[in-house]
């Protein structure tokens, strides 16, 4: 392992998140505050101590674990931290890395395709189509006939637009887009 290796992620973790995971003191009231850290196979107070380690092993664990899939980014974590450690952005980013590094733990695959199918949609629409959402997420997942009893029930109770409802501006939508690609 190279010495720039070693530092390496912590700097650009830095960088690009603002995030400065040394600044942690493992207070625990992270860990003490996170709804699903029961869940997670590294809670966030061990997955912050993880990172400081410099190890690579460590971070390709980090990649690879359950745990950045399951935060819901409540902020609990971040409003109970003395030192303000964004540790929902820090998760963004970590789940950003995983995908381009293809180190996705494998039950993360339906989260992922909540998320894009989520974005696909807003992308698409300038808002959120809940029809097509739960479309394009059964299609990625293959339970295209889970809930198929409850559709009808809101559909009639007005809960289900038939149509999308489109911003004007598509543009600014498609700029925004393109701005987080780079």
């Amino acid at each position: 392992m190279h010495t720039c290796e070693k530092t390496g992620y912590i700097s650009e973790i830095k960088l690009k998140t603002g995030v400065n995971v040394n600044r942690c003191y493992q207070c625990g009231k992270c860990t003490a505050g996170c709804a699903v850290a029961e869940e997670m196979d590294y809670p966030p107070s061990k997955m912050m101590r993880m990172l400081q380690t410099r190890d690579d092993n460590n971070y390709n664990k980090i990649l690879a674990s359950e745990t950045i899939w399951l935060c819901v980014s409540c902020q609990n974590c971040l409003t109970r931290c003395p030192m303000e450690i964004d540790i929902p952005q820090l998760m963004d980013y970590l789940r950003e890395k995983a995908i381009r590094k293809k180190k996705m733990n494998k039950k993360a695959k339906h989260v992922l395709a909540f998320h894009r199918a989520f974005l696909d949609s807003v992308k698409y629409t300038g808002r959120l189509y809940e029809i097509g959402l739960i479309a394009d997420y059964k299609v990625r997942t293959l339970h295209i006939f889970q809930d198929m009893d409850v559709a009808p029930k809101m559909f009639v109770k007005g809960k289900l637009p038939v149509l999308p409802e489109i911003v004007e501006d598509k543009k600014q939508i498609k700029t925004i887009f393109s701005k987080v690609q780079e």
